[in-house]
């Protein structure tokens, strides 16, 4: 799928974090491995430390605490808004839904649109497509657009694979259009449900309902431990989907978009871990010093929040002062994978706070 838009932009970003940070040496002893063994992951892998939210915390905390931390500082008025999106893998409930949640939470009016969306990886691409396709009926009235997970309360502590690499927080986008402002963006995206099951929490829906029997923890034969309420992520399948699919589907963009690799500021990546990342870099031919890296090693995978908190972390002063082509590119669950092309800069705000939560 390929949707071209224009006169959209990002006007804000702010990321919150949990509080809690621990060390990837403190958790070694958590692995039925050798600790001289699990510590070679951390180089390779790019593990360092990661957030982790308090069991009570929930997506929907991040999101209120950041909006309303938005609307006390004046990013934004209550009556500019005309859509909250939730973008997650972690509703706090079936319903109501974490938009409406915020919606309630944070005061805002009866007259816009709550949507909640499940998605992972892609859903900071899923989330801006929606909200530039909104904000065709929109006029002058602005989207929040939120990104967060707590995935580390359904990832088990004894699983060497999983756990090391997530992190928990939420991202808060503003987007707005803005007709004087030259934006042409270019977005695919492709999805393929028949290998979904490489990332997967198989107990929790209503196919398979949690119990006393999903929540035994159990040997998976290779040493990692976890239940059938636990998120695993099948690394090597994920790999292995990420080499072969996402370079076509660059070059196929690039071609499509009539741009080149040295037309891109910044290239603004999911990242899995940093050995996935700079497999692929060698692969599509990225150039590694317009691919900051670095987000796992400071805070975890932060799944669909990751693009954002990329922004905040590495390039926030650019960001506020002038304007870059970044390409952005996620991929994971579902199985999903897709790219968009725009400018981003000259942004209100840009910022990371932490929370309590």
């Amino acid at each position: 799928m390929q949707i071209n838009f224009k006169n959209k932009r990002i006007a804000s970003i702010l990321g919150v974090l949990p509080e809690q940070e621990y060390l990837f040496d403190d958790e070694v002893n958590n692995y039925s491995f050798p600790v001289r063994q699990t510590l070679r992951l951390k180089k390779v892998m790019g593990f360092n430390k990661h957030r982790l939210a308090k069991d009570s915390s929930c997506v929907s905390d991040f999101a209120v605490y950041a909006v309303n931390y938005m609307l006390e500082n004046n990013w934004l008025d209550r009556d500019e808004i005309g859509a909250v999106i939730a973008v997650t893998l972690c509703p706090d409930y079936f319903v109501p839904h974490i938009s409406n949640i915020v919606q309630a939470k944070c005061d805002l009016s009866n007259n816009i649109l709550c949507l909640d969306i499940a998605q992972g990886c892609c859903g900071f691409l899923i989330g801006l497509m929606q909200s530039f396709m909104l904000l065709d009926k929109l006029e002058n009235k602005k989207i929040i657009l939120i990104n967060g997970d707590v995935l580390s309360h359904k990832v088990s502590k004894r699983d060497r694979n999983d756990f090391p690499l997530i992190g928990d927080g939420a991202a808060v986008t503003v987007l707005e259009n803005c007709d004087n402002y030259n934006n042409n963006i270019y977005f695919e995206m492709h999805m393929d449900g028949k290998r979904g099951d490489a990332l997967k929490v198989p107990a929790g829906g209503f196919r398979m309902p949690c119990s006393p029997e999903t929540a035994v923890m159990q040997d998976q034969g290779d040493g990692n431990f976890r239940a059938l309420d636990n998120m695993h992520m099948d690394g090597s399948a994920v790999f292995n989907f990420v080499q072969a699919e996402v370079p076509p589907m660059l070059e196929s963009a690039f071609k499509n978009s009539n741009l080149e690799l040295n037309n891109i500021d910044y290239f603004l990546f999911h990242q899995p871990n940093k050995f996935m990342l700079k497999k692929l870099a060698e692969k599509a031919n990225l150039p590694e010093d317009k691919l900051p890296m670095n987000l796992v090693e400071n805070y975890g995978n932060l799944s669909g929040a990751s693009i954002p908190f990329i922004i905040a972390l590495n390039l926030q002063e650019e960001f506020l002062k002038y304007e870059y082509k970044c390409c952005l590119s996620a991929f994971g669950s579902g199985l999903s994978w897709g790219v968009m092309f725009m400018n981003i800069g000259k942004l209100e705000h840009c910022e990371i706070i932490e929370s309590n939560l």
